[in-house]
């Protein structure tokens, strides 16, 4: 696994090409453990039938979160159009928390009004929504009990968009975190057969709206996002050799593509910094595959590891552009090492299990997530920084790439299922776990995109 990037990989042309959606998230395990939440069916203001079920995406994506468990409407004892008419002891009987409300209007032009009320069901039981407290010297009645009350006006084509923001507002209403539902991933698509088989796409987070930005007759490899999400970095062929080319895909210069490194030997593992000027890298121009670091805009190159065995697939800690973590053999088998790239010092991070490598760190900078072998078994497993404690948290098969959300909460990594790569989900604390089984072609090597909004 860690001689992934010794492949020599290629690219012919790239175009934009909109396509249905290819992958679709399938919850295996751990809905049963989460929160109840209220999720009522959006009442449509309009004529014919509304264009997007806004709340069957809005309960999907918190379900999807792991720390959510919607109500199926069968089971909903009522389905309130206002937050007046919630019955907070009947949703409280069912432990839900919070009930989600709201209605579509189709306005002149083409748009339509999305408006939405978040109700704390706990709160609204205690005050009965009346409570009253004092402003501006005079008595008035709040409705502290009612978290969210918005509104919006958007074309047809940004409804789904919109119901992924309202899923954002109710996941930081309920937790205190940033939702990640307004993401994207990027991976990679095999298709056995085809005369372009090797495919670069671009997708929501839950695989609609996807994209096809690349492809190719040879393999393509590694992407990673820029921290603005405007580029992707990857590793292709050109001129029979492998490079790293930087894809822009956002803004003005969408679409255009230029050649980062074209070294003779490996050019692999690209990975932005946490300032999105400089790129971690691995070449093997000096000889043994080494960590590098690379100007985006002089393209100065710095050396970072200077081994006998194999370094590869860098990665930045958090909140700063002096630390990288690597995988190395060069313990005999491969674990993970922390270089600062000042002094380059080397310390080991990896200790337990066969090997480990392609890790990823958490947004917060707490933990570790990687490729973990126990028993002869890939696994995903995290390891916090503090304690040293590792979690194995899957047991799908051959698990590599993992990937995580921007607000820590989820990994996505591709695994083997039916014979042939998949995408999955696992949340943080191994819980929550999802395939995302393409309709076409084998799928790896994802990679999560920062904020989008």
């Amino acid at each position: 696994m860690i001689r992934k990037f010794l492949v020599s990989v290629g690219f012919l042309f790239a175009f934009m090409n909109v396509a249905q959606a290819n992958l679709e998230i399938v919850i295996t395990e751990g809905v049963d453990s989460a929160r109840p939440v209220g999720v009522v069916p959006f009442v449509w203001k309009g004529h014919g039938k509304v264009p997007l079920d806004l709340a069957k995406v809005v309960a999907d994506d918190l379900r999807r979160s792991g720390k959510f468990n919607p109500v199926a409407i069968s089971e909903m004892p009522q389905t309130p159009q206002t937050a007046e008419q919630v019955d907070y002891e009947a949703w409280a009987a069912l432990g839900v928390e919070a009930v989600l409300l709201g209605n579509v209007e189709a306005l002149e032009g083409g748009k339509y009004k999305v408006s939405y009320s978040l109700v704390d069901v706990l709160r609204g039981q205690v005050t009965a929504g009346n409570k009253q407290e004092l402003k501006d010297g005079q008595l008035v009645t709040s409705q502290d009990h009612v978290l969210l009350d918005r509104f919006k006006s958007v074309a047809k084509a940004q409804l789904r968009q919109m119901a992924h923001l309202i899923s954002d507002n109710v996941y930081k209403s309920l937790t205190g975190e940033r939702g990640a539902f307004l993401t994207q991933i990027v991976y990679v698509v095999v298709v056995e057969g085809a005369n372009l088989p090797y495919q670069l796409r671009v997708s929501d987070y839950d695989g609609h709206n996807e994209q096809t930005l690349l492809r190719s007759k040879e393999p393509i490899m590694s992407p990673a996002w820029s921290p603005d999400g405007k580029k992707l970095a990857y590793v292709s062929f050109e001129n029979k050799k492998s490079e790293i080319i930087i894809h822009t895909i956002r803004g003005p210069e969408a679409g255009q593509r230029t050649t980062l490194t074209s070294f003779s030997g490996i050019n692999g593992a690209p990975e932005w910094s946490p300032d999105g000027k400089s790129i971690a890298l691995v070449l093997s121009k000096d000889g043994q595959p080494d960590i590098y670091v690379i100007d985006v805009e002089t393209k100065k190159l710095q050396r970072i590891t200077k081994n006998r065995r194999i370094d590869t697939e860098p990665t930045w800690l958090p909140g700063g552009n002096s630390e990288l973590l690597f995988s190395s053999e060069r313990g005999g088998k491969p674990q993970i090492y922390k270089v600062n790239i000042d002094t380059n010092k080397v310390n080991r991070v990896t200790w337990e299990g066969e090997m480990n490598l392609g890790g990823s760190v958490t947004p917060d900078g707490s933990a570790l997530v990687m490729v973990s072998r126990v028993n002869g078994q890939y696994r995903i497993a995290r390891q916090d920084f503090d304690t040293g404690y590792v979690q194995v948290l899957t047991r799908t098969q051959l698990d590599e790439s993992p990937t995580i959300a921007p607000n820590g909460s989820m990994i996505m990594y591709s695994t083997v299922a039916g014979g042939r790569q998949v995408l999955a989900l696992v949340s943080m604390d191994g819980r929550f776990k999802a395939t995302l089984p393409a309709k076409e072609g084998s799928v790896r090597a994802p990679a999560w995109s920062p904020f989008l909004n």
